[in-house]
């Protein structure tokens, strides 16, 4: 029994301490970060994919979109070319890290030029030579009210022989 108490007070310990909420000035540095990353992609600065890991995930909207750093470089090219990628501006952003300040994720709300409004998640390494993007994750922010509808579109769209793996 005391080995299960122990046990179960370290797993709480280390879970209220990877839950976290950040400091202040960890919290603007990484704000600066992935605002600047954003900012890269709006004015199709090559800089955007510096800022991701070589072994980083990029998760778009479509189901298809999983992409190691190198490969979304690639399919992405065509938009970076065209001097105007995409444009999100967060408009709210809560950021968490562990305990040594090394590992920081975060969530935000989008305004985006084309997509409407999304939400995205990610996960940053911070290194001797600063921060670095690992995962991402992008979805299209569907109110509840219309998931439905929305639903039933991707289903027609997939009977159609359009979707994912077709």
């Amino acid at each position: 029994m005391k080995r299960f108490l122990a046990a179960a007070f370290l797993f709480l310990s280390l879970l209220s301490a990877a839950h976290a909420e950040t400091d202040a000035a960890l919290t603007k540095q990484v704000n600066a970060f992935v605002d600047e990353w954003h900012d890269d992609a709006a004015k199709a600065r090559m800089a955007y994919f510096d800022k991701i890991a070589p072994d980083g995930v990029y998760i778009g909207t479509d189901r298809t979109e999983l992409w190691k750093r190198d490969a979304f470089k690639t399919w992405a090219k065509k938009y970076f070319d065209a001097k105007s990628a995409w444009t999100f501006k967060a408009t709210r952003r809560n950021v968490y890290a562990s305990s040594d300040k090394s590992l920081i994720w975060f969530d935000e709300l989008l305004d985006t030029a084309n997509l409407g409004p999304c939400m995205a998640s990610g996960v940053i390494r911070k290194t001797a030579k600063g921060f670095e993007i690992v995962h991402y994750q992008l979805s299209v922010a569907v109110p509840n009210e219309v998931v439905d509808q929305v639903t039933k579109l991707i289903g027609e769209h997939e009977k159609a022989g359009k979707g994912a793996g077709k």
